[in-house]
C-alpha cells in the first residue's frame, strides 16, 4: 500500500508544477490560490461528514490546525506560485525536493530527532547541486534578478512546506488522522487567504479560459485534495523525512513536463544538478552503516585488484 501511495504521489505532484504554471495570467496569484484550496476544502468536509471521516477536535488542536493552514496551504504556495513567474515551474520542483535537508534540521530543532552523521555530506552535495542548477544561467545573465528571486522564493516555499510537515506530526501524535487535519487546515488556509485578498483590494473574479479552469480543477482535486491526504498518510506512517522521498522522483516528471510546455532546455549543469540534489538528499537519509558498508566493499576490491595485478 505504502509503494501504491508513492506512485500515486509521484505523478500527482510531478505534473501539478505545470498546471501552477498555468495559473499564471490576469488573476491574481491569491485568488488563484484561495479558489484551489476552497473548493478542496467543501469536498473534503463533504466527504468527511459523508464517510464520518471528521474527528471531534477541541479549540487547542484548532489552533494547530490554523498554523498548519497557514504553512502548508497559504504561505508556502504564495510562495511556490510567485516562484513560477520567475522561473521554470521543474526548477521550482527541484529546489521543493530539498525539503528532506529541512525536516531533519526541523526534526532536529522541535522534536530532538537524531540526525545521522552522512547528513553534512549530503547537505554539502545537495546545495551543491542547487548551484549548479542555477549558476549557469545566472552567469550567463550576469546573476538576473528573476532567477534570483526565482530561487528565493521556491526556497521560502520549502521552508514553510517543511514547517508544515512538523506540524502534521505534532497533530498526529496528538492522534488526530490525516484527514480531519488537512480538512481544517485547508479551509484555515482559505481564511488567511481570503484575508490578504480583502486586503489587497483584489476581485474574486475568475478567467474562463479552458486552460485556467482545467489546471484549476486538477490542483483542487487530484493535488490537493488526493494529493495532501495521501502525502500526510506517508508522513503519519514513516515520519516526515520518509515521507519526502518521493519529493526527489517528482522533479524528474516536473522538468520533463516543463521541457514539453515551457521550453525547458537540458544543460550538463542542470543535469548535473539535479543528480546531485537527489543524491545529496538520499545521502542524509541513508544509514551510516550502509555508507560504511560501501566504503569497505570499494577498498577490498581495490585491494584485490592490486594483488591480482
Amino acid at each position: 500500500m505504502t509503494a501504491v501511495l508513492y506512485g500515486v504521489m509521484i505523478f500527482v505532484w510531478g505534473f501539478s508544477w505545470i498546471a501552477i504554471k498555468w495559473q499564471e495570467g490576469e488573476v491574481p496569484t491569491e485568488v488563484s490560490i484561495f479558489y484551489r484550496f476552497a473548493i478542496a476544502a467543501v469536498l473534503m468536509f463533504v466527504l468527511g461528514i459523508a464517510f464520518k471521516k471528521l474527528q471531534a477536535t477541541n479549540r487547542r488542536q484548532h489552533l494547530f490546525f490554523a498554523l498548519q493552514g497557514l504553512c502548508l496551504f497559504s504561505i508556502n504556495f504564495l510562495a511556490f506560485y510567485s516562484a513560477t513567474h520567475y522561473i521554470a515551474s521543474g526548477l521550482t520542483a527541484v529546489v521543493m525536493s530539498t525539503a528532506p535537508l529541512f525536516n531533519a534540521l526541523h526534526g532536529k530543532l522541535i522534536f530532538n530527532t537524531p540526525i545521522k552523521r552522512n547528513f553534512g555530506l549530503g547537505v554539502f552535495v545537495g546545495l551543491s547541486g542547487i548551484l549548479l542548477l542555477f549558476g549557469g544561467d545566472l552567469i550567463d545573465t550576469q546573476w538576473s534578478s528573476e532567477l534570483l528571486y526565482g530561487l528565493l522564493f521556491s526556497l521560502l516555499g520549502t521552508w514553510c512546506f517543511s514547517i508544515g510537515n512538523m506540524i502534521s506530526i505534532y497533530n498526529s501524535q496528538s492522534k488526530i488522522q490525516p484527514y480531519t487535519a488537512t480538512s481544517y487546515a485547508m479551509a484555515y488556509g482559505c481564511v488567511v487567504l481570503l484575508i490578504i485578498i480583502t486586503f489587497k483590494g483584489f476581485s474574486l473574479e475568475l478567467e474562463t479560459s479552458t486552460r485556467y479552469l482545467v489546471s484549476l480543477a486538477y490542483l483542487a482535486i487530484p493535488a490537493s485534495v488526493i494529493g495532501f491526504t495521501v502525502y500526510l498518510m506517508l508522513v503519519d506512517r514513516l515520519g516526515a523525512n520518509q515521507a519526502a522521498y518521493l519529493l526527489l522522483i517528482t522533479p524528474i516528471v516536473a522538468l520533463i513536463t516543463s521541457s514539453f510546455f515551457e521550453g525547458y532546455s537540458w544543460t550538463l549543469y542542470s543535469s548535473l544538478g539535479l543528480v546531485c540534489v537527489i543524491s545529496g538528499n538520499l545521502m542524509t537519509q541513508i544509514k551510516p552503516s550502509i555508507l560504511g558498508c560501501l566504503y569497505g566493499f570499494v577498498r577490498r576490491e581495490r585491494r584485490v585488484g592490486k594483488i591480482s595485478s
